[in-house]
């Protein structure tokens, strides 16, 4: 067998699972374009105060999202078993410790928005950040519940379902922003308000739609007796042992990118608006790695549920390559197009300046994201999550903020400093993701029986 032949079963299964969640990605980037051009023509405040809500906010919102991803090796190891039963009572356990942890961190949230007015932002943008902040609080549940039934849905192999769903719930998101914001078709002008009040009522829309979906589909009663079982059984400490290593790395990793929010501000409105700007245009690599990385992992957590430790590796390395091309194909669109795609954000020519200035650091940090997603992602599908907690603990708070505060104002770098800081911490965290997934797969090729059983 040639050098890649052994990795072809692997692409085929990542790139039919990976397909419908690349259609989501690009979705979601669209949708994420179409605010920010949006809110950016209607006013660099907005966009200004937009860019501090959502990175902030960012934090709180893919704590719980990565709270719900731990459901995926638990329920993908129960599928290639053939376990129905216990595949819909763990989803229902999952949904009750979702909503718990979500409603907690959203407690945390709403004491931390009294505490803005000391943070010191920019005193002309409180008036549109308080009312905006608050919206976006008022869809976390939401995020929360939509998350476990994707989940659950992605694990048995149907990822087109919650793809097909979240994209119709972003184009009618996209005509409430065009509603509200400007108030176009007889609808109230709300500016930056109008496009957290049309999110928030997609996000619910995609919850109610997700779950009708999982709950009343004719060949998934199956899945309903388990899901209908009221018991915990030890479910709750196996989500959470899934879950909160998960959570906190994708918490640790996004508030890297939301302190550097916060730093963006210290410097001034203009530098929060490139930031943004900066930010949105890298979330079109980093949603294509998550798309591919994601489908990666559904299928190592296949594997694991086989105990298959070869199977294991094969995926990730195939994910991997499929990866690299994605982010060749990034980082030349953002060299050659770059400072076109920046342009559609703003009309604002300092800012626009300004952002065109970071598409360096912009491309240089794409390979160490492409990496630590993948090999991440890789870590998830294995079950194996405890050693994320501590890698992104130390390679976004311990060494991440630190680096960005340090060439951001201590070498004088201002906003370039804080945006090159992105690939210290980020190569850091591929290194190790990728050492510690190494080692959780190198025994032998078949666990013990009490391994595997530990893998559900």
């Amino acid at each position: 067998m040639s050098t890649f032949g052994k990795y072809i079963p692997h692409y085929r299964e990542i790139l039919r699972l990976g397909g419908p969640l690349f259609l989501g990605q690009l979705g979601s980037i669209a949708v994420g374009f179409a605010d920010n051009i949006m809110v950016g023509h209607y006013s660099t405040g907005a966009l200004a105060s937009a860019s501090f809500v959502n990175n902030f906010f960012n934090v709180a919102v893919f704590c719980c999202i990565g709270f719900g991803y731990g459901l995926t090796p638990l329920i993908g190891a129960l599928f290639s078993r053939e376990k129905d039963y216990d595949i819909g009572h763990y989803a229902r356990i999952a949904l009750r410790v979702n909503v718990i942890f979500t409603v907690v961190i959203s407690a945390v949230m709403l004491m931390i928005y009294f505490c803005l007015g000391s943070m010191g932002l920019p005193p002309e943008l409180m008036p549109l950040i308080r009312p905006y902040y608050l919206i976006v609080l008022a869809g976390m549940i939401p995020v929360s519940v939509l998350t476990v039934f994707s989940q659950w849905c992605f694990a048995i192999g149907n990822t087109a379902t919650p793809t097909w769903i979240i994209l119709g719930a972003n184009v009618l998101n996209i005509i409430g922003n065009y509603m509200l914001i400007f108030g176009n078709f007889g609808a109230p002008e709300l500016g930056l308000f109008g496009a957290g009040v049309s999110t928030l009522a997609s996000r619910v829309l995609s919850m109610v739609a997700m779950a009708a979906y999982m709950l009343l589909r004719r060949d998934y009663r199956r899945y309903r007796d388990g899901f209908a079982d009221r018991r915990n059984g030890g479910i709750s400490r196996k989500v959470l042992h899934t879950g909160f290593p998960v959570s906190m790395q994708m918490t640790f990793e996004t508030a890297a990118f939301s302190g550097s929010a916060i730093m963006a501000g210290w410097i001034d409105a203009i530098s929060l608006a490139a930031l943004q700007i900066v930010v949105i245009s890298g979330m079109f690599g980093f949603c294509i790695y998550y798309s591919i990385a994601g489908a990666m992992a559904i299928d190592v957590s296949h594997a694991a549920g086989n105990a298959d430790n070869a199977a294991m590796r094969r995926s990730a390395w195939a994910g991997y390559h499929i990866v690299i091309v994605a982010m060749i194909a990034a980082c030349g669109l953002f060299i050659f197009g770059g400072s076109n795609i920046m342009g559609l954000f703003t009309d604002d020519a300092a800012v626009l300046s300004l952002a065109v200035t970071l598409i360096f650091p912009l491309v240089l940090y794409q390979l160490g994201d492409a990496t630590q997603i993948t090999f991440a992602n890789a870590l998830r599908g294995t079950s194996r999550v405890m050693p994320m907690l501590y890698i992104a603990f130390v390679c976004y708070v311990v060494v991440g903020l630190p680096s960005t505060y340090l060439l951001a104002f201590v070498l004088n770098l201002k906003l370039y400093g804080i945006v090159l800081s992105f690939s210290v911490s980020l190569f850091l965290a591929a290194t190790l993701y990728l050492t510690y997934f190494l080692k959780a797969t190198k025994s032998k090729s078949r666990y013990s029986e009490n391994e595997k059983l530990q893998c559900i």
